[in-house]
């Protein structure tokens, strides 16, 4: 499997491409292989000429993944397509997958000069970087897109796409999702590198509506962050290896691990503090740990893991 690192190349020429009479396609949200998402809504749509502008220019609120298969040339891509949507959808918007069947759409192939596949790229702000062109299994696929989200979390890039819908909403014909501008004041501060002001103005969103889950995933995320700004890696690594049950030593690793993809050495770390601790220690423990399924996503299968793991230690 060839990976990259995510950078920041021109963007798509769109050029070539002609926006076909509506009715062509399948809409997005419909399941691969026919049937609607679950819900009617969904973090994947499968890419046409009609969309594909509409689906790059997505790219703009937070990462679109295209992922281009053919099951005349490689059944196995047809999967991996499918294995990207699941991907998505524990993501949660983090990225928006976008299923480019290139036997049905020649077009669009021919118009990012694809020459194998499977092929994914990555797109941020218009721009698509390649990011993988061999086969994968979905356990990779969730390795790789972990590492990827993980980097852009450190330069900052936390926006979210709002769940697509099997029908396009009424005066929404490319059926694009818009952007919640509530979390645009925060968003705006971590690019800047304020996580003070980040979390600040996710705590906003909260104390307005508890229920907020994206607020609470985002101030989570946001508190990580702030944590870790300055930290140096090698003395954070080396106190928490001369100290195994001190609380702090051992969270700050947590974290620094959460930020460089190493998940379940995190969540394993502080699930074996709070195995061996007690009183206020342990829950201090048991709190950050909370705090880090938070940033990942409760959805997400290695916070069920976690999970699992943490109610074991407690009881």
């Amino acid at each position: 499997m060839t990976q990259q690192p995510f950078t920041r190349p021109g963007a798509i020429d769109l050029s070539g491409l002609k926006r076909p009479a509506a009715g062509g396609g399948a809409p997005s949200g419909e399941a691969p292989g026919g049937g609607a998402a679950g819900g009617g809504a969904s973090y994947w749509l499968d890419v046409t000429q009609e969309n594909f502008q509409a689906t790059v220019e997505a790219s703009l609120t937070a990462p679109v993944l295209l992922v281009f298969s053919s099951a005349s040339r490689m059944p196995e891509s047809a999967q991996m397509a499918r294995d990207l949507a699941t991907v998505a959808e524990e993501y949660e918007g983090r990225f928006l997958a976008g299923l480019v069947d290139v036997d049905a759409q020649p077009a669009i192939a021919q118009a990012v000069q694809l020459q194998s596949v499977p092929f994914v790229f990555a797109v941020l702000d218009g721009r698509p970087q390649p990011l993988m062109q061999d086969l994968a299994t979905l356990d990779q696929l969730r390795s790789a897109i972990n590492s990827v989200m993980q980097q852009l979390t450190q330069q900052g890039i936390t926006g979210r796409h709002q769940p697509r819908h099997a029908a396009p909403a009424e005066g929404d014909e490319d059926g694009e999702a818009g952007f919640d501008p509530r979390y645009a004041p925060a968003q705006d501060a971590l690019e800047r590198g304020d996580y003070d002001g980040a979390v600040a103005e996710y705590e906003k969103l909260i104390a307005a509506n508890p229920a907020d889950a994206e607020a609470a995933a985002g101030l989570a995320m946001a508190r990580v962050l702030q944590r870790t700004a300055g930290a140096d890696e090698a003395q954070a690594r080396a106190a928490a290896e001369a100290a195994p049950d001190d609380v702090a030593a051992q969270t700050m690793v947590a974290d620094l691990d959460l930020l460089t993809g190493q998940v379940d050495a995190a969540f394993g770390r502080l699930v074996e503090l709070v195995r061996r601790s007690a009183g206020d220690e342990r829950n201090q423990a048991r709190e950050h740990l909370l705090g880090l399924f938070a940033a990942v996503g409760n959805k997400d299968p290695r916070v069920l893991k976690g999970r699992q793991a943490l109610a074991s230690a407690l009881f």
